[in-house]
């Protein structure tokens, strides 16, 4: 990771950035359960403004976004879960971002009272995987069937972190 990279807290003036970086991730496919282009208004609702959000931070290397990680409470969730969903740039993927945006998000989400985190990953998401495997996340459950809106089955896993 550059020495150049700053993580901190999401504001509104991100929106447009996030959304860029979100759409790009999300035509590139296999990395997301997103399968359709994002607009602002849904990034801003799902990430900045919303009401089941915990935390969001973002990650910025030379004035640039290149990535984000965001806490969510899900009512599909026992009590004291959230839901945990992390993008970031490609081209900077497994150089260190998702663990500077991780040190931030876990402070945050435990101060808010969360105990456990869940991260939902594509079963074919390798990079999401390493990833989460990575920061200490562990399987416990999955869902072997779970297709892409065209049918093709990818399955999806769900990991959890107890803080």
């Amino acid at each position: 990771m550059s020495a150049s990279v700053l993580v901190r807290p999401v504001r509104l003036a991100d929106a447009g950035a996030m959304t860029r970086l979100q759409n790009h991730i999300i035509a590139l496919g296999g990395t997301t359960a997103y399968e359709e282009p994002r607009d602002e208004a849904q990034v801003i609702a799902s990430y900045i403004r919303s009401d089941a959000g915990v935390c969001c931070h973002i990650a910025e290397a030379d004035g640039q976004l290149i990535g984000f990680q965001s806490v969510g409470l899900n009512p599909k969730l026992p009590p004291g879960w959230a839901e945990i969903g992390t993008f970031v740039a490609a081209d900077v993927q497994a150089r260190g971002t998702g663990q500077a945006l991780f040190a931030a998000t876990r402070a945050a989400a435990q101060a808010a009272g969360i105990r456990v985190l869940n991260a939902t990953i594509r079963a074919d998401n390798r990079p999401g995987l390493g990833y989460y495997a990575k920061i200490g996340f562990v399987d416990y459950d999955s869902d072997p069937a779970w297709a892409l809106a065209n049918g093709q089955v990818v399955g999806r896993v769900h990991r959890r972190l107890d803080l």
